[in-house]
C-alpha cells in the first residue's frame, strides 16, 4: 500500500469517527434541552432531537446531500436535487464518507431550533418542518457557503464582498438555528405565563450538565473532522478547547459580578456558547484568538440570554441567546482575529489585514440572517396557518409529554400520571383527574403530595432578568442567576 493510499484510509476512518461525534451530539442537545424544560414537557423536548436525526437524515439521503453539495449548481442557490438522488451514484466511492459526515451536521442544526419552541409545539408539525427546512433553507445555505455557491470565492457574493471564513459552521449551523428559533418562536407566540410563572425553570440541571458533556466530546469530531493535516488538526483541537474554557469564565464572571453567584446552568451554557463562536474560526485563529473569542462570546451570551424578557419574544431555551449571538461573535470576529496559519490564509485586523475579510465576515452574517429569517417565516407561517404549529392552552397546562405523545418522563408517587398505558390509570383521563382521583380514594396516603410538576418546570424570569427565578410569598417572583 502506498503512502497516499495509507493517508487515505486514516483519512476516511477518521471522518467516519467524526461523524459519529457529532452525530452523537444530538443525543446531546436532547439532554441539554430536555433539562431545561419542565418535567410535563422533557420527553416532547427530547423526542424534537431524535426525531430530527430520523427526518433529516432520510431527506438528507434522497435529496439533501444532493442540494448541498452536488456539482450541477443552480443561480449558485442549490445544486440540482437528482444529481445524487439517493446517493445510489456514490456506491464504490468514498465520497459517501464525507456524505454521511455532512449529514450529521444537518441533522443537528434542525435539532437546535427546536429550543426556541418547547412546550407548545405540535409534534406532527415539527416532523412537516424538519422536512421542508432542510430542504428548503439549510440545504441551499450549506451550498452557498460550502458547495461553491454564491457565498464561495467564485460566487457573487464572493466576487463582491469577499469570501467569508465558516470552517465548520457559523452561519451554516449556528446563525441559521438560532434566526429560525427566533422566528418560530414569534409566529408561536409566548408560553402561558412567561416571564410570570415561577415554575418555568429548569427540572433537571444535571440533565443539562450531561448534555453539556456531550456536546463539548462531540464537538471535536464536529471541528477536527475536517482538518485536511496534523498541524491543522492539532490548531483546531486546542482552539476546541481553549475557546469554551473562556466563554465558561466570562459567562461566570457576568454571574458573579451582576448576581453574586456563579450557577452551574451558566457554565454549561457559557461551554456551548464558547463552542459555537470558536466554529468558523478553529481553523484560522490562533489559541490566544480563541480565548479572546471565547471570552467575548461568553459575555455577550450571558447578556443577551435576558434579551428576550425585555424585547418580549419566547425563546424557550435560549437559542437566539447561545447560538444567535454567539454564532455572530465567532463569525465577525474573524475579522479581527484570522491568523497567518498558512501561506495563503486571508487576515484580520489585528495581524496587518486591510479590513477586506472584516467586510466578508460582517456581510455574510446579514446574508445568513435574512436569507435564513424570510425563508422560515414562509414555512413557518404555511403550516402554522394549515395544519397549525401550537397546541391548545389546556394541552400545554396538561404538559406535551401526556398531550402528544401519551407518556411522561416521570412516575410521581404512584399516582398514574406515567403515561396513557400505564395499569394505574386503565380508566384514562388527564394526569390531573387521576391525581384528584387518586387523593380522594385514600386522602391520607396523598396528603401534602405535591401536584405531578409543581416546582420542577422551566427557567423563568422578569424583564430585566435572564433565567431562573424563586417565590417570595410577598411578590410574585423574584429574580436571580443568569
Amino acid at each position: 500500500m502506498q503512502p497516499d493510499d495509507v493517508w487515505t484510509l486514516v483519512s476516511g476512518v477518521w471522518m467516519m469517527i467524526a461523524a459519529a461525534l457529532v452525530l452523537f451530539m444530538t443525543p446531546g442537545v436532547a439532554f441539554f434541552y430536555g433539562g431545561m424544560t419542565r418535567a410535563k414537557s422533557t420527553l416532547n423536548m427530547m423526542m424534537m432531537s431524535f426525531s430530527a436525526i430520523a427526518v433529516v437524515g432520510v431527506v438528507w439521503v434522497l435529496w439533501g446531500y444532493s442540494m448541498a453539495a452536488g456539482s450541477e449548481g443552480v443561480a449558485g442557490l442549490f445544486a440540482n436535487p437528482f444529481e445524487y438522488f439517493g446517493m445510489s451514484q456514490l456506491l464504490g466511492s468514498s465520497d459517501l464518507i464525507a456524505a454521511g459526515f455532512s449529514g450529521t451536521f444537518a441533522i443537528i442544526t434542525v435539532a437546535l431550533i427546536s429550543g426556541g419552541i418547547a412546550d407548545r409545539t405540535k409534534f406532527s408539525a415539527w416532523l412537516v418542518f424538519c422536512a421542508v427546512w432542510a430542504t428548503l433553507v439549510y440545504c441551499p445555505l450549506a451550498y452557498m457557503v460550502w458547495g461553491g455557491g454564491l457565498l464561495s470565492e467564485d460566487g457573487w457574493f464572493g466576487q463582491t464582498f469577499g469570501a467569508p471564513i465558516d470552517f465548520a459552521g457559523g452561519t451554516v449551523v449556528h446563525i441559521n438555528a438560532g434566526v429560525a428559533a427566533l422566528v418560530l418562536a414569534l409566529i408561536l407566540g409566548k408560553r402561558t405565563g412567561f416571564g410570570k410563572d415561577p415554575a418555568q425553570r429548569p427540572h433537571s440541571i444535571p440533565f443539562v450538565m450531561l448534555g453539556a458533556a456531550i456536546l463539548w466530546f462531540g464537538w471535536f469530531g464536529f471541528n477536527v473532522g475536517a482538518g485536511s493535516s496534523l498541524e491543522e488538526i492539532g490548531l483546531i483541537f486546542i482552539n476546541t478547547v481553549a475557546a469554551p474554557g473562556a466563554a465558561l469564565i466570562g459567562w461566570l464572571a457576568v454571574e458573579w459580578l451582576r448576581d453574586g453567584k456563579p450557577t452551574s446552568l451558566g457554565g454549561a451554557s457559557g461551554i456551548v456558547a464558547g463552542l459555537v463562536a470558536i466554529t468558523p474560526a478553529c481553523a484560522n485563529v490562533t489559541p490566544l484568538g480563541a480565548l479572546a473569542i471565547g471570552l467575548l462570546a461568553g459575555i455577550a451570551s450571558a447578556f443577551a440570554v435576558g434579551l428576550k424578557f425585555r424585547l418580549g419574544y419566547d425563546d424557550s431555551l435560549d437559542v437566539v441567546g447561545v447560538h444567535l449571538v454567539s454564532g455572530i461573535v465567532g463569525t465577525v470576529l474573524i475579522g479581527f482575529f484570522a491568523a497567518p496559519v498558512s501561506e495563503d490564509a486571508a487576515l484580520g485586523l489585528l495581524y496587518g489585514g486591510d479590513g477586506s475579510q472584516l467586510l466578508a465576515q460582517v456581510m455574510a452574517a446579514l446574508f445568513s440572517i435574512v436569507f435564513t429569517g424570510v425563508m422560515t417565516l414562509i414555512i413557518g407561517l404555511a403550516i402554522h396557518k394549515t395544519m397549525g404549529m401550537r397546541v391548545t392552552r389546556e394541552a400545554e397546562d396538561e404538559g406535551v409529554d401526556i398531550t402528544e405523545h401519551a407518556e411522561t418522563g416521570y412516575e410521581f408517587g404512584g399516582l398514574g400520571v406515567g403515561g396513557a398505558f400505564s395499569p394505574h390509570h386503565p380508566g384514562g383521563g388527564s394526569a390531573s383527574e387521576r391525581i384528584a382521583a387518586a387523593s380522594a380514594a385514600d386522602p391520607a396516603a396523598h396528603r401534602g403530595q405535591p401536584a405531578a410538576d409543581a416546582g420542577s418546570e422551566s427557567h423563568v424570569g422578569e424583564p430585566g432578568s435572564t433565567r431562573r427565578g424563586t417565590v417570595d410569598s410577598d411578590r410574585e417572583v423574584e429574580t436571580i442567576g443568569s
